[in-house]
C-alpha cells in the first residue's frame, strides 16, 4: 500500500496519526528542529535532545517529549517505528525515518544540508522506499560556494567597516547561523558582540558541548571596534540606534540573487546557508534511492520536474504538478535561511 502523505499546516501522515513539523498546535508532532517556523505548541512531540532543549528556551508551555538520540529506533504507533538521522542543519536538527509494517519506509528530511557545516551535526543520508524532502534551492543557479571562501569575505567586510570608523553589523538567524558565524570567524580574532536571542541560544550550544571564541552580549555604549551579529529583523531595530555608524550585511543563501542588497536594504550580502544547494539536492536523492520522491518548500515544482528528468518518480506536495511548463523562475517567499 502506497504512503498517504498530506500537506496541511505542515506534513500529515494519518496512517500514524502524527504530523511531521506542523504549523500549528496539534496533538501529535515530529520536530526537526527548533527555528520558529517549524514548531508549535503541539501535546506531544518527538525530537532530539538539542531541539528540546532549544524548544523550551523558544516556547513557552509544556508537552510530552520524546527524546530520541540519533540512530535509536523507537515504536511511533500500532505497527510503524521511527529512527532520528541528524540532517546537518542546525544543532540537534533531524530526520526522521518511519518504517510501517504495511507501506514500507518514508524519509522526511525536513531544513537539511548535505555539505559540511560547523557547529551541526554531519547530515546522514539513510535509504529508504519514500522520500519527503526540502527544496528550498531546487534550481541549478544554487551552487553555494566553499564556506571558507564566505567566510574569508565577511572577515574582509568586517575588517573594511572597522578601519573606516564604523561598525559592521551581520543579519544572521539566532538559531543555527548565529553560532555559524562565531565559529567561522574564530580564527579572526574579531571582538564579536551578540544580539541578547542570539547570546541566550549560544549559552545553550555550550551547555550542549560546543566551545565558541569569546564572544559578549550587546552592549551600544561599548560596541565601537566590534562585530555585532543579530537577527534579520533587528537589524535596523530600535537596539542599533545606539550605532549611528553602521554597515548591515545580509547572511543568508539568496545572497547569490542578483538585488539582494536591494531587497534586504543592506550594503552587502554573503551566501552562507544552512540549507541544501542545488547539487547537494541532487546527490541526495542518489545516495537515499528512494522509489518515489514528493518535494516541499521552495522551487519544489521546480526540482520534482528536474528529478522525473533524471527517471526519478518525483511530485511536489500540495502544488498542481500538471502546471509545470507554464511556470517560471519566481522567487518563493522566504526570509533569511
Amino acid at each position: 500500500m502506497p504512503w498517504d502523505v498530506q500537506q496541511r499546516r505542515g506534513l500529515w501522515l494519518p496512517q500514524t496519526g502524527w504530523w511531521l513539523d506542523a504549523h500549528g498546535a496539534t496533538a501529535r508532532s515530529f520536530v526537526s528542529h527548533a527555528h520558529s517556523d517549524h514548531i508549535a505548541a503541539h501535546r506531544e512531540i518527538v525530537c532530539t535532545a538539542a531541539t528540546a532543549r532549544f524548544l523550551r528556551a523558544r516556547l513557552s508551555g509544556s508537552r510530552v517529549e520524546h527524546i530520541l538520540p540519533f540512530g535509536h529506533t523507537e515504536q511511533l504507533c500500532t505497527g510503524a517505528s521511527i529512527t532520528l538521522h541528524p540532517a546537518g542543519h542546525v544543532l540537534g536538527s533531524a530526520q526522521c525515518l518511519i518504517a510501517h509494517e504495511c507501506h514500507g519506509t518514508l524519509l522526511y528530511t525536513g531544513d537539511f544540508r548535505l555539505r559540511p557545516g560547523v557547529g551541526a551535526e554531519p547530515c546522514a543520508t539513510p535509504r529508504a522506499d519514500v522520500l519527503v524532502m526540502e527544496t528550498t534551492f531546487g534550481l541549478p543557479r544554487y551552487v553555494f560556494p566553499p564556506d571558507a571562501e564566505v567566510f574569508a569575505a565577511v572577515e574582509r567586510f568586517c575588517r573594511e567597516v572597522l578601519a573606516d570608523g564604523a561598525t559592521p553589523v551581520l543579519a544572521a538567524y539566532s538559531l543555527g547561523k548565529s553560532q555559524e558565524l562565531l565559529l567561522g570567524l574564530a580564527a579572526s580574532g574579531l571582538p564579536v558582540m551578540l544580539h541578547p536571542a542570539a547570546f541566550k541560544l549560544t549559552r545553550i550550544y555550550e551547555e550542549l558541548g560546543v566551545a565558541f571564541p569569546p564572544y559578549s552580549l550587546f552592549d551600544g555604549t561599548t560596541a565601537a571596534g566590534h562585530v555585532v551579529i543579530c537577527p534579520p529583523s533587528s537589524s535596523h531595530a530600535a537596539f542599533l540606534e545606539a550605532l549611528p555608524r553602521r554597515r548591515v550585511a545580509a547572511i543568508t543563501g539568496w545572497a547569490l540573487d542578483r538585488g539582494a542588497t536591494y531587497r534586504y536594504q543592506c550594503e552587502a550580502a554573503f551566501p552562507l546557508s544552512d540549507h541544501a544547494g542545488f547539487p547537494d539536492l541532487l546527490a541526495f536523492v542518489d545516495r537515499v534511492q528512494p522509489r518515489l520522491v514528493y518535494t516541499v518548500h521552495g522551487f519544489a515544482r521546480e526540482f520534482a520536474r528536474t528529478l522525473r528528468a533524471r527517471g526519478v518518480e518525483a511530485w511536489a506536495l500540495g502544488a498542481d504538478n500538471q502546471l509545470d511548463l507554464a511556470l517560471g523562475d519566481e522567487q518563493p517567499r522566504s526570509s533569511l535561511p
